[in-house]
């Protein structure tokens, strides 16, 4: 094993996630010895792209890890909740994708920009936060750290994609039929996505909001390092195939001008300030899918409270919001040589 040259698996290679962690870690020449793609028995021998090459899928096993440095999982819950310890027992260190881990005290839950210095404590699991939790922190740290947010209020409009393969396919297949003058089948969402907006994502809670609208909150003050401030989130289904936009509100202690904001954002790691309102320039999913950036624009100040900003937020869901995030957590482990069971 090596820690400057580590052999990677990726588990979940097939899915959306999976094969945009490959395209990202080719794309930013990631230092790997050997990229090996996992997936369950039924993908097992197909081929993925990575480099040009076409790289052979192997099945998931429980001694699949033996002989790896790094794991990177988008594979779903149950997946990680299984391997993810075999894989740190195996002395392989393991950032998942899914919520399986995110609020276990015992497994960092970072995003690189905000957060590094919390791999440090890591014991072979880090968790990769949700994608619209990860966008809305790389925004609102920098300007945590200077005037301490003390209230979030975050509306989110969300990409299928954030669903995988299948709700990208139900997109398709719905607008198609639409226009054609057909009806259109619901199978992955409850009801029509194509033209609609549900206000759903995920299962309900005993306390009304969803599941997705939870992670958020609980996320945040985890990442930040803050479990003063205070959170509200609705989580919404939007029929755009790539890239989360939210519109977010913050209360501060100090107060900040719009100028302030723009400026400290424009010198943060990881943000795009795209907010000439007077020219129509602020930031759209359509020009944030495939891009690392998170984008920030619309930024103006709150006039109902004394201390407050609106602003619009915007990402790649897939790119920042779950791959490129996974593999800035691996370049970070080896700049810190923190590639290894702890």
């Amino acid at each position: 094993m090596s820690a400057k040259n580590p052999r990677v698996a990726v588990v979940g290679a097939t899915g959306a996630v999976g094969r945009e962690m490959l395209e990202v870690l080719a794309q930013r020449d990631f230092p790997a010895s050997e990229i090996v793609p996992f997936a369950s028995a039924r993908s097992a021998g197909t081929k993925v792209e990575y480099k040009g090459a076409e790289l052979t899928v192997r099945e998931l096993k429980e001694d699949s890890f033996v002989g790896f440095d790094l794991a990177l999982f988008s594979a779903g819950g149950t997946t990680s909740e299984k391997f993810a310890p075999l894989a740190a027992k195996a002395g392989c260190v393991v950032v998942d994708n899914s919520s399986a881990w995110r609020m276990d005290p015992k497994c960092p839950l970072v995003v690189p920009e905000v957060n590094p210095s919390d791999l440090s404590w890591h014991n072979g699991i880090i968790a990769n936060p949700n994608c619209s939790t990860i966008q809305m922190v790389v925004a609102l740290k920098p300007l945590h750290d200077v005037a301490k947010i003390k209230r979030i209020v975050v509306s989110t409009y969300q990409a299928v994609s954030g669903t995988g393969q299948k709700a990208i396919a139900e997109l398709e297949t719905q607008v198609a039929k639409l226009m054609n003058g057909k009806e259109a089948e619901c199978k992955v969402y409850p009801y029509q996505i194509a033209f609609n907006c549900l206000p759903q994502i995920d299962v309900f809670l005993d306390n009304g909001y969803t599941k997705e609208e939870m992670k958020m909150v609980l996320e945040t003050k985890k990442i930040m390092g803050d479990d003063s401030i205070r959170v509200t989130a609705t989580a919404v289904r939007v029929p755009v195939f790539y890239g989360h936009s939210e519109s977010v509100n913050i209360e501060t202690e100090k107060k900040l001008t719009v100028e302030e904001v723009r400026q400290i954002l424009a010198s943060a790691p990881g943000i795009m300030v795209e907010d000439f309102p007077e020219k129509k320039i602020y930031p759209m999913a359509i020009n944030a899918a495939g891009q690392d950036d998170v984008y920030v624009g619309r930024i103006r100040e709150d006039e109902s409270i004394d201390n407050g900003i609106n602003m619009w937020i915007v990402a790649d869901n897939i790119r920042k919001g779950a791959a490129l995030n996974a593999v800035q957590i691996g370049e970070e482990l080896i700049r810190r040589n923190l590639l290894r069971v702890l």
